[in-house]
């Protein structure tokens, strides 16, 4: 779709114009969700863009979630006795329920309940059989927590390589992961790591590498934490070995609970270090053993979060209810008029007010649109003085680097030589140093300003962002 390259002179006139351009769901049904399940962020003046960040729970989530408190009684799931088995009862048919959503085969998949995706991330990066002749691949633009893993991996001596993605769009170069797959030593275990789409850039990789990498002998790891509030992940479709995700990026609550979908043939492979209460069916201090549980059991260290869990089949029904696609259709049409109004603004002298990283269309990518801002004099805004203003303004968005540092550092072109530097020797800097020190070379930045639209974003709220943003054309920087 394609948007006049300037504002409306006013809200509703806007608002107008978009909704004729956009056409794929009704508007007003829209309008009428967002003020019964979301009518707080209205009543309280909030503009929310940080749904990359978390996403927002409906109110009606909330009340279904405490009418099973208030009106049962549950206990602890391991044992037999009636209020724990009340509570394993709800505990198994929400792992049933993530499967049949995210369409996976139980025969094929299991679910392990994690507090996070990267605690998703740990369980694989601990235990899986990395040796000297393993290689673990993984693209530039990979969250903190699936790099982290690198050092599970380098601790087993095992080789390391990354898919470098190319400015501006931020795509990973397609010809170098085939080289790489091509790469590995048929007979060790090797693991390829990617995200679904990006939580600094909002670029969708391709699913099909999936396929590609698993014909080659690769076990795949889907990072699904920044696709799945917006997309629909089919695992009968795309097979990947294991998917790690945070239920509140989805909808919002509960907090601390997320999951690793995972294979379970694959899932045999891993070689778990320690062992805990819940993980084996026996362990003996004089016998000085231990035997690990089967399955999804042998994973979900101690006691699962069991009165929060029943919360994610509410949720999950509330998506449901809500319809995935009318979702996902929602988000781009917001997104490319987004885009196209943001690339349209200019200062007077013709420089453009902000560089975007990542595709400046909806192809191949989400709702997520990382930038930083520019004067007529081409000097860089502070990101943390435009994130003060922006809260001032009641706007939620994000700056920094997103815990997405290879993505950043190709962004705003920082090389090699210049992250180097800050590890050698024991000189710890704080982000804000290490930032102080990249912005006095060359005007480069080592952060940006990321907003993101959601399940419950509105034309209103990415109107008034661009109007914010307007507030700094031909304002000097210095």
């Amino acid at each position: 779709m394609t948007f006049p390259p300037t504002l409306a002179p006013d809200i509703a006139s806007a608002e107008q114009e978009f909704e004729a351009r956009c056409t794929a769901y009704d508007h007003a049904s829209v309008a009428e969700l967002r003020q019964k399940e979301y009518g707080r962020l209205d009543q309280t003046g909030q503009i929310y863009l940080d749904y990359t960040g978390g996403g927002l729970y409906a109110q009606s989530q909330l009340q279904t979630h405490q009418r099973l408190l208030n009106d049962h009684v549950f206990g602890n799931p391991h044992s037999q006795n009636p209020t724990s088995l009340a509570m394993t009862k709800l505990v198994e048919e929400t792992r049933a329920h993530i499967l049949r959503y995210f369409r996976a085969d139980p025969a094929e998949y299991t679910v392990i309940f994690t507090p996070n995706a990267s605690g998703a991330l740990k369980l694989v990066g601990e235990s899986y059989p990395f040796t000297a002749d393993s290689h673990y691949l993984l693209t530039f633009d990979n969250h903190n927590s699936v790099l982290g893993m690198r050092e599970f991996a380098r601790h087993k001596g095992a080789k390391i390589s990354y898919i470098p993605v190319v400015a501006p769009d931020l795509r990973a170069d397609e010809a170098r992961f085939r080289e790489l797959i091509a790469d590995r030593d048929p007979q060790a275990h090797n693991l390829f790591s990617y995200p679904a789409q990006s939580n600094f850039s909002g670029v969708q990789h391709p699913l099909g590498w999936i396929a590609e990498a698993q014909a080659q002998g690769w076990d795949v790891l889907l990072d699904a934490a920044a696709f799945a509030p917006t997309n629909q992940l089919d695992l009968t479709r795309y097979q990947p070995d294991f998917v790690c995700l945070s239920f509140y990026k989805i909808f919002g609550y509960p907090t601390g609970l997320g999951a690793l979908i995972a294979r379970k043939q694959t899932l045999s492979k891993l070689q778990r270090p320690w062992f805990a209460g819940g993980t084996i069916t026996i362990s003996s201090v004089q016998g000085d053993g231990h035997r690990l549980a089967k399955g999804e059991a042998a994973f979900e260290d101690g006691t699962v979060d069991y009165l929060n869990i029943p919360a994610i089949k509410t949720g999950l029904q509330h998506i449901e209810a809500m319809g995935l696609e009318t979702i996902h259709d929602r988000v781009m049409e917001l997104t490319s008029w987004l885009l196209e109004n943001l690339l349209a603004l200019r200062h007077s002298n013709g420089r453009a007010l902000l560089k975007l990283y990542g595709p400046c269309t909806t192809e191949a990518r989400g709702g997520t649109v990382t930038f930083n801002l520019y004067d007529p004099e081409g000097n860089l805004h502070d990101f943390h003085r435009l994130e003060q203003l922006a809260s001032e303004a009641h706007i939620s968005l994000r700056t920094g680097c997103f815990c997405n540092p290879g993505a950043g550092e190709v962004a705003h072109g920082l090389t090699a030589e210049d992250m180097r530097q800050f590890f050698q020797g024991d000189q710890c800097l704080t982000y804000d140093e290490f930032i102080h020190v990249i912005q006095g070379h060359d005007n480069k930045s080592a952060g940006s300003i990321r907003v993101s639209v959601g399940i419950a974003t509105n034309f209103a709220d990415v109107y008034r962002f661009v109007q914010f943003l307007r507030g700094f054309l031909d304002v000097s920087e210095k």
